[in-house]
């Protein structure tokens, strides 16, 4: 098993151009084939089968690297610290801390330390996602009763 700073390192120009193609390739069989619930993959001449969630993964993780990002895989259940959390959600540790008061975050203590749970912290996340879209909707409906051109 690798270490974090096996997966943190940015794809260089090559490794780009070669995700992309990748993940264009994975999304177009994965449309042509909606009922395929697996793959065989083939490596060095060994053949592995591959569930499709895997494949889904590996094409999100191809376009993220497309777009130079580097890429860390979290299992669901994991908990972060609240600097990872608030890494996370692009916000200060003290912000953070101060949804946890609010209850805004479900988090558990241990010992001394919050720790929240990287599922809680992605369905916040969407949360958040949703009142913006929610509110942007809102702001063109009023531009546009106001007839301001949009």
């Amino acid at each position: 098993m690798g270490t974090l700073k096996d997966y943190q390192e940015l794809p260089n120009q090559e490794a780009a151009q070669l995700a992309r193609s990748s993940a264009s390739e994975l999304s177009r069989l994965l449309s042509e084939k909606p009922d395929a619930d697996r793959a065989s993959v083939k490596m060095d001449g060994h053949n592995m089968i591959l569930p499709r969630q895997a494949i889904s993964l590996l094409r999100d993780l191809l376009a993220d690297m497309a777009q130079g990002s580097a890429v860390t895989i979290v299992p669901m259940h994991a908990e972060m610290t609240t600097q990872q959390a608030a890494n996370i959600l692009n916000v200060s540790r003290p912000h953070l801390i101060k949804l946890l008061g609010q209850g805004e975050l479900n988090f558990t203590k241990v010992g001394t330390h919050r720790r929240i749970r990287f599922e809680d912290l992605m369905e916040y996340k969407q949360k958040l996602k949703q009142q913006s879209a929610q509110a942007m909707d809102e702001l063109v409906e009023q531009a546009q009763e106001h007839e301001m051109g949009y």
